[in-house]
């Protein structure tokens, strides 16, 4: 009991402190870490730290929404993650059919309802969860004004190359040279053709679980990012640590370019 309210003084003290400062509009977030937790936690079943890391996005949605964050991307299965036995893949194919469609209900209950967009290789996806996909984005479309953007079967560079091979297809459709399309072709360009367009680059992207790189989580996009990487589990990840993340942003001299 004293510890839990020890906790939560330091947690309210510690979000008084990041009010003050300038917040990120756009937070990305890896997921990392939901099989180990359950084994650390001596549960056999992988779909136990799957479900117990969907239920911490509730959590941390809550948390972006006490820090008028609007913009919120995470990635919950990367393009490698495909590779894995099945016995691996098709429990979180079934988690995320499930709580994917129940997180975008529960946004009716919010505040600050979020439109959910959904970017990867999603033809690799299993029909039963791209027509879950589907549901979630219909009972969220008409939300404008906060966003929940969700990474999966997602790779940076399958990412690039589809943008690449997108804008080429375009120059052939118009008849375009290969010589003009060599001065035609711009980062603006490219961007334009990566999988969600008309999104603001990352201010931060956090990383759960002690791993030190993006392992290409949003490789474009994340070139002027803050990075933040936490030793916890993200079915552990707390309302301290994503605030210490923030406070960890703040307290960083933004350089563009160098």
């Amino acid at each position: 009991m004293v510890s839990r309210l020890v906790y939560q003084m330091y947690a309210r003290r510690l979000q008084a402190k990041v009010l003050k400062g300038a917040r990120p509009k756009h937070v990305g977030v890896i997921l990392d870490g939901n099989r180990r937790f359950a084994e650390s936690s001596g549960n056999t079943s992988h779909s136990a730290g799957y479900r117990q890391g969907a239920h911490k996005v509730r959590d941390l949605l809550e948390w972006c929404q006490g820090l008028d964050i609007s913009q919120v991307t995470l990635w919950v299965l990367s393009a490698d993650n495909l590779k894995r036995p099945v016995e691996q893949v098709d429990p979180l194919f079934q988690v995320l059919e499930e709580e994917l469609v129940e997180l975008a209900w529960g946004q009716r209950d919010s505040s600050t309802p979020r439109q959910m967009r959904f970017f990867g290789q999603l033809d690799a996806l299993s029909p039963s969860l791209s027509n879950a996909l589907g549901e979630a984005q219909r009972i969220t479309a008409e939300y404008n004004d906060y966003f929940l953007n969700v990474a999966i079967a997602y790779g940076g560079r399958e990412e690039i190359v589809h943008a690449v091979k997108g804008l080429l297809m375009k120059y052939g459709q118009e008849g375009v040279s290969i010589e003009e399309i060599t001065t035609r072709v711009s980062a603006e360009e490219i961007q334009s053709h990566l999988y969600l367009q008309g999104i603001p680059d990352p201010d931060l992207i956090i990383r759960t679980s002690g791993e030190v790189r993006l392992s290409g989580f949003l490789l474009w996009q994340s070139v002027y990012s803050e990075f933040y990487f936490c030793d916890a589990y993200w079915p552990a990840f707390r309302r301290i640590d994503f605030l210490r993340a923030i406070r960890s942003f703040q307290q960083r001299q933004r350089r563009y370019g160098k």
